[in-house]
């Protein structure tokens, strides 16, 4: 929309209104000096009246201004008054936001979402390390560049080591979605308010929506105060559960419980990421999986075959959940390739990692330790394929070999032929000897519903 005549000095031409930020309208003109187009921010004429936010708004320029050097920051090129009206010139960016980004298209891939986070995460802790607290990090302040890199911007209500604070304690700022809960109880700011809402903006890409939706904007800012964290996977079931415990930790009531970084926190995204897609010392070989099996988004696909790709195995991937087993339809636990353990929160967060294999050999007659080589992790594979065609006992000396190879490892291969192993036991009506390697597999991964029923199960039997 172009506005009036007079509003810029005259070495911006052409204005037009392309956006409003929480202190003033923002235009785009071309600075006619120097032959490019530029974004220009005018503080509102309602506060442009008030000495106070007047100095504010200069405030916030020159704390700005300072970070201009950074790659991921929004460049400052000039700052000054016309007709009483302070202004700030930036950089023009033409990519948009990521607020458009997921308004039009919800979640975003992993590869790509990792990325983004990165480079806001490395502007802010550039900003920190200057005594810079952005205060109001939320997808609408994330541009986009023509090559896509992510460019923070609008450190308007910054408050910037040295100077006066730009807000009164007391006083809410920022956008209710995004803010900390120290932010929403109206406490000062400080940088782990910063790296809270980065972590709100992580979970909005990974699942297309933010963790304390609500009704009402005073709904979802008490939510940030008292809410539980949820789970991403309940919020999109093609989510990886494996970002829980990071999430937990990034959004957690006290400042102090938080990441130190923005770098820190994406590290932690990218490991369990990278877990959640195999890259563990288990091998990658598990049993087929029916063509007509559900696919998911491939929200791991990337990374995972890169770590196939790594082992020299050329696979087709799929992720599945696991069900709960019974009597009349075993769902015998596969090997899998992720774990990830919290000590923090006592729990462990598992998913199943199945790779397509050449179909397995025909049950019709019991297989034998020497027919798979004795690998543990293909004789596991091979009695679970026996289990699910109920031929328990003839998966039992698989089971026994491959368990004796793995005891005391420790590993998620162990935890899940134990599991294996005891359920099968269980079927055989050996109940007693099923219980300690139902246990085992328990503590090696505590939390595991399939685990849980089938110790509940060789109880009952």
């Amino acid at each position: 929309m172009a506005v009036r005549e007079g509003l810029l000095p005259d070495r911006y031409e052409r204005p037009l209104t392309i956006g409003r930020g929480g202190m003033g309208h923002i235009y785009r003109a071309t600075d006619r000096s120097l032959g490019r187009d530029v974004a220009i921010k005018v503080l509102d004429d309602r506060y442009a009246r008030d000495d106070n936010i007047r100095g504010r708004f200069t405030r916030e320029a020159l704390a700005a201004a300072r970070l201009s050097g950074n790659p991921n920051i929004v460049t400052i090129y000039d700052v000054g008054e016309h007709l009483e009206r302070p202004f700030i010139v930036m950089e023009y960016l033409e990519g948009g936001s990521l607020e458009e980004r997921l308004r039009s298209g919800g979640a975003v891939p992993t590869r790509q979402a990792l990325d983004w986070l990165e480079q806001a995460a490395n502007a802010l802790d550039a900003a920190h390390r200057a005594g810079v607290v952005h205060r109001d990090v939320k997808p609408g302040n994330l541009l986009l560049d023509r090559r896509g890199h992510i460019n923070v911007a609008d450190f308007g209500i910054a408050s910037a080591a040295g100077l006066d604070s730009l807000t009164q304690t007391g006083t809410v700022l920022g956008t209710a979605s995004y803010l900390a809960p120290e932010q929403a109880r109206g406490e000062r700011s400080t940088p782990a308010s910063d790296l809270y809402a980065l972590a709100v903006v992580a979970f909005e890409l990974f699942t297309g929506h933010r963790p304390f939706e609500a009704d009402s904007v005073a709904a979802e800012a008490a939510a940030h105060v008292t809410g539980e964290v949820p789970s991403v996977c309940d919020v999109d079931p093609d989510a990886p559960c494996e970002l829980d415990p990071v999430f937990a930790k990034a959004l957690a009531k006290d400042p102090a419980a938080r990441y130190s970084s923005g770098a820190e926190f994406v590290a932690a995204l990218r490991a369990s990421l990278e877990q959640a897609a195999g890259q563990t010392r288990v091998g990658a070989l598990a049993p087929a999986v029916a063509a007509d099996a559900p696919r998911r988004r491939g929200w791991l696909l990337p990374l995972l075959l890169g770590a196939l790709l790594a082992a020299g195995v050329a696979l087709a991937v799929v992720l599945t959940r696991g069900g709960t087993p019974n009597a009349q339809k075993p769902q015998p636990v596969r090997v899998t390739t992720a774990v990830k353990t919290v000590t923090a929160q006592s729990s462990t967060v598992v998913r199943t990692v199945v790779t397509t294999a050449p179909a397995p050999p025909s049950t019709s007659s019991p297989l034998t330790t020497s027919a798979v080589g004795g690998d543990p992790v293909a004789e596991n594979n091979q009695a679970w394929s026996m289990m699910q065609n109920g031929d328990y006992a003839g998966a039992l000396p698989l089971l026994q070999d491959a368990q004796a190879q793995l005891s005391g490892q420790g590993s998620l291969a162990e935890a899940y032929t134990d599991y294996n192993l005891g359920y099968t036991l269980t079927q055989l009506g050996q109940c007693g000897e099923a219980m300690p390697y139902l246990e085992r597999s328990w503590a090696l991964q505590p939390g595991r519903k399939e685990v849980r029923e089938a110790i509940k199960q060789a109880k009952k039997c």
